[in-house]
């Protein structure tokens, strides 16, 4: 596999969590160094490993994962992306909003935009191709792209204020239901 391969598929893989940092930037508890590094460093680190765990577990839990991955994702980021739409809605005056850089909102997110990794890994396994290297490629694109997706929703958040964390919240529901069509289409 090319380098170039590798990076269009890093690339691919990484949009999710570009997506989903975007909408996290828009709350104005992602701001700064601190949220930005949290939130790049999970998106990475778990595209990073699952792609491995993919690798190692191989095609044996291929057919475990292919019937319902995509529910899942559809869940976990509906649930974060309600959660975002109701504190958009919601009158905050002296009550803190839920942080996607911390705790379970992050955990959560992580999964959520990693689960396509681990397919990549079984795929990589079965072309009997090595992982550490598209496995770091892959963890550094993702956690770079989320960098960016973070400073990005921090500008428009300060710009349209609750409308964005509303509006983020939405994105995500609509990346679930997405990747929900594009498993069952295929």
């Amino acid at each position: 596999m090319t380098l170039i391969e590798i990076v269009l598929i890093a690339v691919g893989l990484a949009m999710d969590a570009f997506a989903v940092s975007i909408c996290a930037g828009t709350n104005e508890l992602t701001k700064g160094k601190r949220p930005t590094f949290r939130l790049s460093f999970h998106f990475g680190l778990f595209q990073f490993l699952m792609p491995i765990i993919g690798w190692f577990l191989g095609s044996s839990i291929q057919t475990y994962i292919e019937n319902y991955d995509h529910w899942i994702v559809l869940i976990l980021l509906s649930y974060v992306g309600f959660k975002m739409i109701k504190s958009g809605f919601e009158n905050n005056s002296g009550v803190k909003k839920g942080d996607l850089s911390k705790g379970m909102n992050l955990v959560i997110v992580s999964i959520a935009t990693s689960i396509d990794a681990l397919a990549i890994g079984i795929s990589l396994a079965m072309l009997q191709t090595g992982i550490w290297y598209p496995s770091i490629i892959i963890g550094i694109i993702t956690a770079g792209l989320s960098v960016l997706g973070v400073r990005l929703g921090n500008k428009l958040g300060a710009k349209f204020g609750k409308r964005m964390e509303i509006l983020g919240g939405i994105i995500l529901i609509l990346i679930g239901i997405r990747i929900l069509i594009s498993h069952i289409a295929t």
